[in-house]
């Protein structure tokens, strides 16, 4: 039992060295790809000795390494925001995108960006529209769980949440309808999803607010772990569980609709990853599979990136749409399955 336990470990590890080589990989595959070409060693002397007054030191500095970042961290923070819904619901089927909230925060980002000029909000772009996704993703949320605690059925549940996205979508068409032609090409692109034109700034915010949710949510592991077994469970252990189900809320939908503030709609990341995690690392432990979803969000989403700006280039398609070509395949596979509880 003992050497079983300590074959299990190394292998856990591996996969850890594996999934931080990959990342590695992929990230280092965004700097030096694009319709300009800088080989590997342009790549380091730039990043090394910090060169920003030369063409090429502008395209790195400005343009890819914080798109590379921001690709690497939302999908981390989607995976994470992912897996702990799918812990709250105990439904591997349900993630952000899927239950709505990544529309709920599109639709209150839609009435900053259609309507910046008119609310003079223009001057705290980009916070502001970090406030409004943050906003939307919450007022998603507070529907889905009022509905939760009336429909048993975890399908229902799912067409709901649904329905709540086409709702979003709807209202969001509207608005457009009424938007001047400017702020509509302006929010078209935005909504299509993109890791494209990031500023530093943005970086910032989703590595250090990003970070802090990240680090609570894995000192959240063990009371996680503990609600796995049931509410009476984690209750005897300590756990208050009203108090840490809306933690996990507040936590869930800040880390999609910080993401989706910033990069626009991203779909199937935070429902498709945490499935893979759990099949690749054998386990339902959120201590492991924390850090497990994040760095497999990090290259899955990366690898998406990359794809969406090299496919068709130089013609750039919305990473959604290959974020989808892996994701719908994992849901119809567990609706086929009906593995309906973790």
């Amino acid at each position: 039992m003992r050497m079983l336990l300590i074959i299990q470990q190394n292998k856990r590890q591996i996969l850890f060295g594996l999934f931080a080589l990959l990342l590695f990989t992929s990230f280092s595959l965004n700097l030096v790809t694009g319709s300009v070409d800088i080989n590997f060693s342009d790549i380091f002397r730039i990043v090394s000795q910090h060169i920003t007054d030369s063409t090429n030191g502008f395209i790195v500095w400005k343009i890819r390494i914080p798109r590379s970042i921001a690709a690497v961290l939302g999908g981390a923070y989607l995976a994470t925001s992912g897996l702990l819904l799918q812990v709250f619901f105990r439904n591997p089927i349900v993630g952000p995108y899927i239950l709505g909230i990544s529309s709920g925060a599109t639709l209150m980002v839609s009435v900053v960006m259609l309507s910046t000029l008119s609310f003079g909000l223009a001057g705290i772009s980009p916070y502001i529209t970090v406030i409004a996704a943050f906003g939307g993703a919450y007022f998603v949320m507070m529907i889905i769980l009022v509905v939760a605690g009336r429909v048993k059925n975890n399908i229902t549940l799912l067409i709901i949440g649904l329905m709540m996205g086409y709702t979003c979508h709807a209202i969001t068409s509207i608005l457009i309808a009424f938007a001047e032609s400017e702020k509509i090409k302006g929010f078209t692109l935005w909504q299509l999803g993109s890791f494209s034109g990031f500023s530093w700034n943005e970086v910032y915010l989703l590595i250090f607010l990003g970070g802090l949710l990240f680090a609570g949510v894995y000192l959240l592991s063990k009371p996680l772990n503990a609600l796995l077994l049931g509410e009476d469970y984690a209750s005897s252990m300590g756990v208050n569980i009203k108090l840490f189900r809306l933690l996990i809320l507040l936590v869930s939908c800040a880390l999609a609709g910080m993401v989706t503030a910033f990069a626009g709609p991203v779909a199937f990341v935070g429902l498709a990853v945490p499935h893979m995690a759990r099949l690749v690392f054998g386990t339902s432990d959120n201590k492991l599979l924390i850090p497990g979803v994040a760095l497999l969000g990090g290259i899955v989403t990366s690898i998406c990136d990359l794809i969406a700006r090299q496919l068709f280039s130089p013609v750039e398609i919305p990473v959604s749409a290959i974020t989808a070509f892996f994701g719908a395949p994992v849901v119809i596979s567990l609706l086929l399955k009906k593995r309906t509880s973790l």
